[in-house]
């Protein structure tokens, strides 16, 4: 049959006479030019595709559009690695290969990397080579190979392969040689960074002193790297934030580098990066504007989560919340589940507060909060859908917003099976309004972990707190609880206990101050007592930048630090600036200064 491409023919054949026969066709080009694909099918397709790559290409012998089939497939060639065609390079079904690495980037570097990417990608290879030690491993697994062919096989094939691999190994060990001293040359570049500031001609000979009395010792190379970086990282100029005073007894700056770690470690709980270190090098960093720039940008750093998680965290005492694990798993399967998230919504929470310049008041009754879809059904709040974290605003409708709601802080001040108003009472009595209690007094009953049957939880903690000895601390502390028992103990809203009590939440502080509920506990802290919840954080805060407790000489500084976040909406960058430019935070006292205090 003679047609003309492109076409489709098609046939209806018996039955009996296609069942147990193969069918067989033959397909010829009747012209000198052009090409062709043939493809034979039991139904039509829903449409012809340009180019089937497995099927043949039908082109006449010696013609054109041979000459130019053959140029293009080579281009192909040229371009595309055969990984592409041939994934399997080395069988996977084998037990032992040779063959460990298979370096086949050429088309990739050639066509799409820079020449930067490229030395990354060369760089990259050189380093697996020195840790895989392939070169030397090879050489062993081609000895099994030999070993393995002895016994069913002709081992004499494989001994054109011994003198290039044992080579390779000698070349390699030659290698290994010859880059020892970059490797201690590395150690020496990456000293001042574990330091963070610059290396003295001392550290320098130190280091390599070490390393050489080392090999003195018989110990090969890679032990002794190993232990002179040990040295590093346990020296005290790691370890320690270590800051050079100036002598006298007056106060002086401390230098660009120790500021630099100061700022540094406030903001990102680590070592200054590149930029930081930079401008301490050059001596800028004191400057005012370059201060000021500096802060701004590492706070719109995402490495300030490592400040959510540091500060605010450490703050409410949820640190590493997603491995807590007091909770009654017979009364609340689901908590471990949920714990990660739970967490996840803090660190974002403070993280957010950070970077986008949040308001202080935001702490006790924000409208938002961030959620998945499993926190966000745990919590009862609909349209959240899918793994991914999002900011969710008009969250107040559900009890929810702030860090009075937030299942850490609610969790992590419960019992295991039951809530505490106790221990949530003496969180916010500490913790946000920063009062102390006194010691309780010896032998305090310890409250069941089950409520009694015929007692709410509310009425077991007030027969508790009823006894003499103990209710000067409790009448302090338990209304604050009460208010959040709209809680139950993994932070889910509640309107009746385990016992199937309906919940109580009207309190009434030592004060006379009547409270209802959460919305009442937000209002008393976020208005009645705002200065006092906005200085505990301000006094934890500089407390943290600071690395020690605050002092009564800090007073003024919190002082003015009041009166500017009331001028400024509560914004958190003003508490932040005005602690990276206080003398508290730029000053060093002078060597001599303790010796006067004797």
């Amino acid at each position: 049959m003679i047609v003309q491409v492109p076409t489709q023919l098609a046939f209806e054949l018996p039955r009996e006479l296609l069942e147990g026969a193969n069918f067989v066709t033959t397909a010829v080009m009747d012209s000198s030019e052009g090409s062709t694909q043939v493809d034979v099918r039991f139904s039509p397709p829903e449409e012809w595709e340009l180019l089937k790559p497995e099927q043949s290409i039908l082109v006449p012998a010696g013609s054109a559009a041979e000459t130019r089939w053959l140029s293009s497939l080579e281009d192909f060639r040229n371009i595309f690695p055969l990984a592409m065609c041939y994934p399997k390079i080395v069988p996977v079904d084998e037990g032992i290969s040779i063959v460990l690495y298979h370096r086949e980037d050429e088309p990739l570097t050639r066509l799409m990397l820079t020449s930067e990417e490229t030395n990354r990608l060369d760089k990259l290879w050189t380093e697996l080579r020195y840790v895989s030690q392939d070169a030397l491993t090879s050489l062993v697994v081609l000895e099994q190979l030999i070993e393995f062919a002895t016994q069913d096989g002709e081992p004499s094939s494989y001994d054109p392969l011994r003198e290039p691999y044992q080579k390779r190994a000698v070349e390699y060990r030659q290698w290994l040689l010859d880059t020892e001293t970059a490797h201690l040359d590395a150690l020496i570049e990456f000293a001042p960074r574990a330091y963070r500031r610059p290396l003295t001609d001392a550290d320098k000979n130190s280091i390599r002193k070490l390393y050489a009395d080392l090999r003195k010792q018989e110990l090969h190379h890679e032990d002794a790297i190993r232990l002179t970086l040990a040295r590093i990282l346990t020296s005290p100029a790691f370890l320690y934030k270590l800051e050079e005073p100036a002598t006298g007894t007056t106060s002086s700056l401390v230098s660009d580098w120790e500021l630099a770690n100061r700022l540094s470690y406030f903001l990102w709980s680590s070592t200054p990066d590149a930029e930081l270190s930079q401008l301490a090098a050059e001596n800028k960093l004191h400057e005012p504007e370059v201060l000021a720039a500096q802060t701004k940008r590492m706070l719109a750093d995402p490495r300030t989560r490592r400040m959510a998680i540091e500060f605010g965290c450490q703050w409410l005492h949820i640190r590493d919340f997603d491995q807590h694990d007091e909770k009654s798993e017979s009364h609340f399967p689901e908590f471990t589940a949920l714990r990660g998230d739970m967490y996840e919504e803090s660190i974002l929470f403070f993280t957010d507060l950070i970077q986008n310049d949040g308001s202080l008041l935001d702490l006790i009754d924000a409208d938002h909060t961030f959620l998945n879809e499993n926190l966000a059904r745990f919590y009862g709040i609909p349209n959240v859908e899918g793994d991914e974290w999002r900011r969710v605003d008009g969250v107040r409708q559900y009890q929810r917003g702030g860090i009075l709601t937030q299942a850490t802080t609610l969790s992590k001040q419960s019992g295991a099976s039951r809530t505490s108003a106790i221990l949530r009472g003496n969180w916010v009595y500490e913790s946000l309004l920063g009062e102390r209690l006194p010691r309780p007094p010896k032998d305090v009953p310890v409250l069941p972990e089950d409520v009694p049957e015929g007692l709410t939880e509310r009425e077991l903690i007030e027969q508790h707190s009823s006894v003499e000895s103990c209710a000067k601390c409790h009448v302090r502390i338990d209304p604050f609880g009460f208010s959040l028992e709209g809680f139950d103990a993994i932070g889910r809203v509640r309107i009746q206990d385990a016992g199937g009590h309906t919940i109580d939440t009207n309190t009434q502080l030592k004060d006379g101050t009547q409270i209802a509920g959460l919305a009442g506990l937000q209002t008393y802290l976020g208005e009645t007592r705002r200065e006092t919840v906005v200085r505990q954080f301000c006094r934890k805060l500089l407390g943290y930048a600071l690395g020690r407790s605050v002092q009564l000489s800090d007073e003024p500084l919190l002082n003015e630090m009041m009166t500017k976040l009331e001028q400024n909406d509560y914004h958190l960058s003003i508490a932040i600036d005005m602690i990276i430019n206080s003398d508290q935070f730029q000053k060093i006292r002078g060597r001599d200064f303790i010796s006067t205090l004797k």
